[in-house]
């Protein structure tokens, strides 16, 4: 048990960054980078109590800076989409960039993940690392300067627990998630071992899209009765070939379930079971959606350990409030009000059946 630190090279400004090694008493590891918040590592005993790393990424900061498929970042002010990349609070629009169609995605070009963050705690007897952000007023098109943070801490019940932390000094939108790709089979193992995971999504509805462009159209609608339906377990491969508009429209699953209408109490709302591996994973959030990829845009990625990634060689559960939420009535606001605190706690947590 403890955290290690070691130097995992230089941001594109030429500055040292650090990968911080976290290890429990099960022998279980996370490896998280001061460059962009980044959870490079997760190596999780199998049934056979071998560690296996189970995140897709890169094995230096250098390879992070491209990074398109955003491996283990850390997503702010907001994850996911906002339509025609515009925004209205108080009276006033908001201009952000067009980086996707007509839209903004993930708060880019200018990206949380290829910034260095500052080191605020390293907690031995609480076994985790906090890493802040200061985001000037007009970051990214955002109103008001922000203070982030997230914590990274790896509990003995093999629980990653990410709390979010921010505040802002006028209303602005605050969205931050974590885009790490999982395959429990092992970030090598690839899309057939993916397609096989065993997923359950406590979630009974979702938020259709309008088209390829992956905006909510404002609907919740129910699962049931559809190919987005995980409310029992299945395979993801079971249905993502179905003939279905919204799977045809995305080239696969990559939608916002809606775990709940608003944000709360913190819930399960995901079990993933690799039977190859006997790795369990489990989800937890207070947030009321959760963004549901199977990387179906991964292009021939160089990636760890000399692995080249393919379509469909990892899945995300990046739990939000519902894309667009800033522009859609129907959904809790992602809207964070001046000097109020953003607060969010999203758990992973890890088992091997024997």
């Amino acid at each position: 048990m403890g955290i290690q630190k070691q130097l995992f090279g230089k941001s594109p400004d030429n500055r040292e960054v650090f990968l911080y090694e976290i290890t429990n008493e099960n022998h279980m590891t996370i490896a998280v980078s001061d460059f962009g918040a980044t959870l490079v590592k997760v190596l999780v005993p199998d049934r056979d109590g071998h560690l296996r790393d189970v995140v897709l990424g890169y094995d230096s900061a250098e390879g992070y800076y491209d990074n398109p498929g955003h491996f283990g970042a850390v997503v702010g002010r907001n994850g996911n989409r906002i339509k025609a990349a515009k925004f209205t609070i108080n009276g006033k629009e908001y201009q952000l960039a067009v980086n996707d169609n007509k839209n903004n995605l993930h708060s880019g070009p200018n990206w949380y993940r290829t910034r260095v963050w500052n080191v605020t705690e390293i907690n031995e007897e609480k076994n985790s690392v906090t890493f802040g952000i200061l985001s000037p007023d007009g970051d990214q098109g955002f109103p008001g300067n922000y203070t982030g943070y997230v914590t990274y801490e790896l509990t003995e019940a093999n629980e990653i627990v990410l709390h979010y932390e921010g505040s802002a000094d006028m209303d602005t939108v605050v969205n931050m998630t974590n885009h790490s790709y999982f395959n429990l089979a092992g970030h090598k193992a690839g899309a057939e071992a993916m397609l096989n995971h065993v997923v359950q999504i406590f979630a009974p509805e979702y938020t259709p899209v309008s088209d390829s462009e992956a905006i909510p159209t404002g609907e919740i609608l129910p699962v049931k009765g559809t190919p987005m339906d995980f409310t029992k377990p299945k395979t993801i491969g079971q249905d993502v070939e179905a003939d279905f508009e919204q799977l045809k429209l995305l080239g696969g699953y990559d939608h916002n379930y809606a775990l709940c209408r608003e944000k709360g109490e913190l819930q399960q709302a995901a079990k993933i079971v690799c039977k190859e591996s006997g790795i369990e994973m489990e989800v937890f959030t207070d947030l009321p959606g959760m963004q549901f990829y199977i990387g179906n845009f991964i292009e021939k990625e160089n990636g760890k350990e000399g692995c080249v990634y393919e379509k469909r060689g990892g899945f995300c559960m990046e739990t939000q409030y519902y894309p667009d939420a800033c522009n859609q009535p129907a959904f809790q606001s992602s809207v964070l009000k001046a000097g109020e605190k953003y607060d969010t706690v999203t758990v992973y947590k890890f088992s091997s059946e024997k």
